[in-house]
This record gives C-alpha cells, structure tokens and sequence, in this order.
C-alpha cells in the first residue's frame, strides 16, 4: 500500500492509495476524491490522508484483516503505530516486524498518531455514508451522545435536542511552545540572503505570516501598497494583500477557502519596492502576473513553485551559520507568536493567519517563560504593618 499522486485531465491533482498489484484502493479513493473536489481541500491535505490510510491498510493487509475488521481493533492499529518503523512498517522493503522493546523511544508522536485516525475515521464514515460498509462502524469510531447532559448556557438557543460526536481512539497530546524561529534567527537570515525576492520571501512569512502556497500563488494584482486603494476598488486601507485561493501552473494553493487580506508593515512595504527594481532589469519577468518569479535561471519570469521556497530557506540559514535549519513554517509561526506577544487576540491572530478553527490558534496563545518571570516579578512583595515592624 503506498500513496500515490494523481494528475486529472483538467490538471488539477490530489493523492489517491494504490495497493501491492499497483491497483487503485476504491474505498481510499472515493473518500480521497471527495476531499479535494466535493469539499474543495487541497492537494496537500488528500496528500496526507494518503499516507496516513495507506499505513492503516498495510497493518489491515499485515494483520491478515479487512479494513472492516481493522476499524473494530483500532486499539492495536494505534500500538502499532506508535511501535512500528520505516522497516516494521514496510516502508523500506523490510520484514515488516515490530522490533521495538520496553523502553524504546515510540517511532510516532501522539500528534503523528492522531492524524492517522482522523483519515481512518474519514475514509470509514465516507464509506457508510456512500453504502459501501456497514453502519455499526460508526459507533465503533465516535461516542454519539445528546446535549442533555450539558449545562443550559451550552445548550442551543432553540430548545431542540442536538446530537454530538467524539472520537474514541486518541492519544494526548502534550501542550508544548510553538516551534518559532527567533527574531536573531531571522535577522541572520535576512543577512544571508543573496537578492531582494529571497528577503522579501523571508518578510512575508515572517511579517505577515503567509504559507508557502499563498506567498507563491500571489498575484501583482493580490498587492495594494497604497495608502488608499479604493481607486483600485478595494475597501481596505493601508497597504496589504489578498490572499485568494485560485489554482495555479506551479501548484501553488492557499489552504483556507476563504479570502482574507493581510495587513503589510513599513519594513514589508519596502521589500516589495527593493524587489520591483530587482525584477524591471529582467525582461522576461515583466509578463508574468505572478509576483515572486524566477530571476536568476531560466525560464525567467516562470512562477516560483512552494517547494523552491524550502531549499531558498535552508541554503540562506547554512550562509548565515544557524545552528539549525530553519523552516518556513517556523517563520510563519514566529509571526503567530509575535502577534500574540505584542498582545494581539485570539480572534485576530486567526483571521491574520487564515486559521478556520480558533484550536489552530491556541499554540500561539502560550506565553513564554520571560513573560511568565516577568508577571511573577510584578507582583508586589507582602509587607508588615508599621506598627509591627517597630
């Protein structure tokens, strides 16, 4: 069982799961199919949940079971998980044999383990909700319970009785700080960069928080670096950008559905006039609509796809001397912590991020160990009455 990438005649693409004789898994594909088109979710997002079926139905296949009969032992599924490698899980052509002991570190995290359910529960609910399995695996995968036992005010405002659904099988995830890149970080790389593009790649997922789909999907029309663009028929005032979920020649795709406009700084607002002198000396770069474009190899002026974005990153942190490699998440993710430390809100470093569900936001909302001495520190010490000091 392995994921596979599918490319339709439109050119549009998502991951499917193909079995060992090479043939399309049609349970994994239909709910795959509907991911990316009936729900519009993006490439990346049926990528994912590929890989993340393709090891449920490996054990199934290893286990000598249906995917049916794997849903009912879900417990041993998720052992398994947590115990098996790359080799245990035939990832490299091994065994297949689970060899780690008591006291071996687990070869997945709780987080890691937990999006693998939540494809597993996807396809099997598609599944029955389509006639292609039987009903009573639903309860096997969620608690289905009604709002009786919920206090009034978490009630709804209509009176009706509402039912709920909770996952059975999940592992706890420890809360930990948001994996950031720190402000000397950036500004080593900013040093290291080798052009104007590379350091304004470098501010919009650190200044404004843009995911490498939605910075390489930026379209010249997407920017608004006016005081007032209302001569350009857009409401928002100061200068900002669109982020539009369109598709796009270099698989470029913003994650949210929906559109949302991003406010730019000053020190953003000048990358952007650093980059436009840069890109007028290449000729082949002035028809492209795209903004960040290639300059310094052919084809010039062909859109810069997400995954250039990466070794850009990491070969300007080796110039810099980091100890570590940044990434571009972790860029994204210092915006998100920086927001919430200059005391932005949870609603606002959501809609600045594009996050659908304010869960997303609550890593951001963790105050770090300086802010947690500092609010101790502000805390006046208890003093004695006068007369019982003398």
């Amino acid at each position: 069982m392995r994921a596979f990438a599918v490319t339709m005649p439109s050119g549009e693409r998502y991951w499917t799961v193909l079995d060992d004789e090479l043939c399309v898994v049609p349970d994994a594909d239909a709910f795959l199919r509907h991911v990316r088109f009936g729900r519009d979710g993006s490439e990346l997002t049926t990528r994912a949940y590929a890989g993340g079926i393709a090891l449920f139905l490996r054990w199934c296949a290893r286990t000598g079971r249906s995917w049916h009969a794997g849903i009912e032992h879900l417990g041993l599924f998720m052992t398994w998980l947590r115990q098996a490698g790359s080799q245990a899980a035939g990832l490299d052509g091994g065994p297949g044999q689970v060899l780690a002991g008591p006291g071996a570190p687990p070869a997945r995290g709780a987080r890691r383990v937990n999006a693998v359910l939540t494809a597993v529960r996807g396809m099997a609910t598609h599944a029955v909700a389509a006639g292609q399995a039987p009903a009573h695996l639903v309860p096997l995968l969620y608690e289905v319970a009604d709002d009786r036992d919920l206090p009034a005010e978490a009630r709804g405002e209509e009176g009706r009785m509402a039912c709920r659904l909770r996952a059975r099988h999940r592992l706890r995830e420890d809360e930990r700080p948001v994996d950031r890149a720190s402000d000397a970080e950036i500004t080593a790389l900013l040093r290291a960069c080798l052009s104007a593009r590379d350091r304004l790649i470098v501010l919009l997922m650190a200044r404004a928080g843009l995911r490498r789909g939605e910075m390489c999907g930026l379209r010249r029309c997407d920017v608004h670096l006016l005081p007032d663009s209302r001569a350009l028929g857009c409401e928002e005032l100061g200068a900002h950008l669109h982020v539009v979920r369109r598709p796009n020649p270099n698989g470029a795709w913003a994650k949210s559905r929906r559109q949302r406009a991003v406010p730019l700084d000053f020190v953003t607002v000048q990358a952007f006039d650093a980059y436009e002198l840069e890109r007028l000396a290449v000729p082949g770069a002035a028809s492209s609509d795209f903004v960040l474009v290639s300059l310094f190899r052919a084809p010039a002026g062909a859109p810069m796809p997400p995954g250039a974005v990466n070794g850009l990153i990491t070969a300007a942190a080796r110039r810099a001397g980091l100890a570590r490699l940044v990434t571009p998440h972790q860029l994204r993710h210092a915006f998100g912590s920086n927001v919430a430390d200059a005391g932005g809100a949870a609603d606002e470093i959501a809609d600045l991020m594009g996050h659908r569900s304010l869960s997303s936001t609550k890593v951001y909302l963790h105050p770090d160990p300086a802010r947690l001495r500092a609010a101790i520190e502000r805390v006046p010490s208890p003093r004695l009455p006068a007369e019982d000091a003398r």
